[in-house]
């Protein structure tokens, strides 16, 4: 993500990352310093500092889902057909954002674009996609 931050730097684009412990409770901080430091010294690690903005830890799915979640999941097509163990969230639904790094496209008009499928990671597997939206 940082090299999407990069090269969009001087465009109209935003980066959000929301972590949830959903997913094998891979997100076990609590507060945005434990969170930061695990983003710095483990995943990815190496003094990794992101050029994106990193909201608090929010439920994705299930009882606890943050709405910005139900609208933009039911305005998406999923990516997953079958769900994964290590799922930790009740109740599990079709449609469901199933692993991290689930990534969602938002248009300028507020309006989800396109979903895309966590093991969709290169920068360049975006950019078509962002330079439409940028261009409508």
């Amino acid at each position: 993500m940082n090299a999407l931050a990069e090269y969009y730097a001087d465009a109209d684009f935003e980066i959000l990352a929301f972590p949830s412990n959903q997913f094998e409770l891979q997100e076990p901080g609590v507060t945005g310093e434990e969170i930061m430091n695990g983003i710095r010294h483990v995943r990815p690690g190496g003094g990794f500092e992101p050029l994106f903005t990193i909201f608090q830890k929010t439920g994705v799915n299930g009882a606890k889902e943050n709405g910005l979640y139900t609208f933009l999941k039911g305005a998406c097509d999923y990516t997953f057909t079958e769900f994964w163990p290590g799922l930790f969230y009740d109740p599990i639904k079709v449609g469901d954002l199933q692993w991290n790094f689930e990534k969602i496209l938002i248009g300028k008009d507020g309006k989800p674009y396109t979903r895309y499928h966590p093991s969709v990671i290169l920068a360049n597997s975006f950019k078509d996609d962002i330079d439409y939206l940028l261009n409508m």
